[in-house]
């Protein structure tokens, strides 16, 4: 047997790390973020090359390795801030309690900006020591090839490689990386080209970490996302929309604090912090207004990219391209025609990035690979875990439905009942796209509370997304767009909405997903079964997991919600689980 080169990408970064793999074709065989395995929200300062997880994965999919190419999504050159700020001492414990130093031109303060630098620093260093380990004691005749990059062109790789565009313009848009918060690029046949990259502290992510905060929640815990589902319901506050203007403008293709106005415009928005739990109405009209600004912002940015460099295609990659919100609007508020947002479009999407950009610096090229990307490649459940489920799982009716379970589960689903759907490989990135998901008839407008209350356990603000037949998708949606992702939230048909209140969020629109046959062919069945009991092309979904807690990862994990909260049934492949009174 031929001995082959598999690239294999790192995501070091202190949160969201991942590991990607890479055959010597460039096809993507393994992608997958370590808070799955782990089980741990963001898998915060841990590394994404676990020796308990390595040697599976290497058995199952490098079994005939004779090289191995290591990709990572940062440079391992400390950027200027950084040197200086670890030279005085303020990136350990001891500098992080130090008092005096002057403030950063940051909406966060120092000691939140150091934190992130001291940890992701510290996850750098260490970046791979799991994987050399591994390899050199196992694979000892393998080469070993180490190639660092820089953290935007992993972004960038990662969206433009992934889509359907032949040329495009790609705009990678996060919260910081070696030298800035965003870096521009024009992407032709395979070759990706940086045009411009924005320096300083000016950044839309640590922006909307400043207003997840005010709004009394966690961004080192991802809780944007709450931000998101809360704005709707509030309206803009002009106070607080003037002195978000003294925070961050726009200047061409970079971000910028108005001199002398940062500062005083901070405190008084500090008097305008409002937990939920405080004051609901007001922490909504921060949210609204919060994302309102953003949006103006990255479109702001966006339409000066157009300019500058046109293009009727964007691909748009970095954190700030998870606001499904802002990037619903994108078309109709910039000259770009068409959007690509890869399905892991933060930093656990720049491991498949880092791999991508590997194969690229050994002459690898990217006509043959299949897109756009399938976002389903993580991990399966092993079918012996499955076979000892259906042998001991006492006080269940269990039935085998090789056939018939897509029939069978839209007829449950039609009757009411909430069912866990499982099946194939875990989606990469972190929305569910239908082999991780929790799935609802979405014509029960009390379906929303239902499982926010019973299954989710989680605010009754947050909204569910809908599953569309791509065919059915102009019909219940006004300027309808392939959504593959979930990337987008578009406006609901007032006629259309009236037929599913459960997947309509409070400002009419739904952050949906595009389910096409090709693509997710069994999911495609299953919904197509349910509009042949419903008349209705769609389906609730949301991800399979409890407030807190990643999606499932394995057979245990799903038993251990299913059995824990009001999910009716669970569906593993061709397997049925119904607690008693389900069916």
């Amino acid at each position: 047997m031929a001995q082959k080169t598999y690239y294999i990408g790192l995501g070091i970064t202190f949160h969201d790390p991942a590991l990607a793999i890479v055959d010597e074709t460039g096809h993507p065989l393994f992608a997958e973020a370590s808070e799955r395995y782990l089980q741990y929200k963001r898998a915060l300062n841990c590394e994404p090359d676990s020796l308990a997880r390595l040697p599976g994965l290497l058995r199952k999919f490098c079994p005939d390795a004779g090289r191995f190419v290591l990709g990572f999504n940062w440079r391992r050159q400390r950027p200027w801030y950084e040197k200086a700020a670890f030279a005085l001492g303020l990136l350990g414990a001891r500098g992080l309690h130090q008092h005096g130093i002057k403030r950063l031109g940051s909406p966060l303060d120092n000691l939140q900006i150091h934190h992130m630098m001291a940890c992701n620093r510290l996850s750098i260093a260490r970046g791979g020591l799991n994987l050399v380990r591994l390899l050199r004691g196992h694979y000892p005749s393998c080469h070993v090839e180490f190639r660092d990059f820089n953290h935007h062109d992993t972004h960038a790789a990662s969206a433009c490689y992934a889509s359907t565009f032949d040329e495009a313009s790609c705009a990678v848009v996060d919260s910081y990386g070696e030298n800035g918060s965003m870096c521009f690029y024009q992407y032709q046949h395979g070759t990706l080209k940086r045009v411009h990259e924005s320096h300083g502290l000016g950044s839309l992510g640590l922006y909307y970490m400043h207003i997840t905060s005010l709004c009394g929640f966690d961004w080192m815990q991802g809780e944007e996302w709450k931000v998101m589902g809360l704005a709707p319901y509030g309206q803009l506050d002009g106070e607080v929309y003037a002195l978000l203007k003294d925070i961050l403008i726009v200047r061409g293709l970079n971000l910028e604090h108005p001199p002398g106005r940062l500062f005083p415009a901070l405190a008084e928005l500090e008097k305008k912090r409002r937990s939920i739990s405080e004051n609901t109405e007001m922490a909504a009209d921060l949210a609204y207004t919060g994302q309102y600004y953003f949006t103006q912002l990255m479109t702001g940015i966006l339409s000066n990219f157009h300019s500058a460099y046109p293009s009727d295609n964007l691909a748009l990659s970095g954190g700030c391209a998870l606001n499904s919100s802002c990037n619903g609007q994108i078309t109709s508020k910039t000259n770009f025609r068409n959007l690509y947002v890869p399905p892991a479009p933060a930093d656990d999407g720049t491991a498949l990035g880092a791999a991508w950009l590997a194969f690229a610096s050994d002459g690898g090229r990217f006509e043959n690979l299949p897109a756009p990307l399938s976002a389903y490649l993580g991990s399966s459940l092993p079918g012996e875990a499955l076979a000892r489920l259906a042998s001991y799982c006492k006080g269940l009716v269990i039935r085998h439905l090789p056939t018939t379970i897509c029939e069978e589960t839209a007829r449950l689903l039609a009757a009411g009942k909430l069912a866990a759907w499982v099946q194939g490989r875990a989606e990469f990135g972190p929305r569910a796209l239908g082999n991780r998901s929790i799935l609802a008839d979405p014509r029960n407008a009390d379906m929303k509370a239902r499982i926010n209350q019973r299954v989710k356990f989680r605010e009754e603000y947050r909204p569910f997304a809908p599953s569309i037949l791509h065919e059915y998708g102009p019909e219940y949606f006004h300027e309808y767009r392939e959504t593959l992702y979930m990337e987008q939230a578009l406006l609901f048909r007032p006629e259309a909405a009236a037929r599913v209140p459960a997947v309509v969020h409070v400002d009419g629109t739904g952050r949906l997903q595009s389910v096409k046959e090709e693509l997710n062919p069994r999911f495609h069945r299953l919904i197509t079964s349910f509009y042949r009991e419903t008349g209705v092309p769609l389906l609730l979904n949301t991800s399979f997991n409890v407030m807190g807690k990643p999606m499932v990862h394995s057979v245990e994990d799903a038993v251990a919600v299913f059995m824990t909260c009001g999910l009716d049934i669970l569906v593993i492949d061709d397997w049925l689980f119904a607690k008693p009174d389900a069916p």
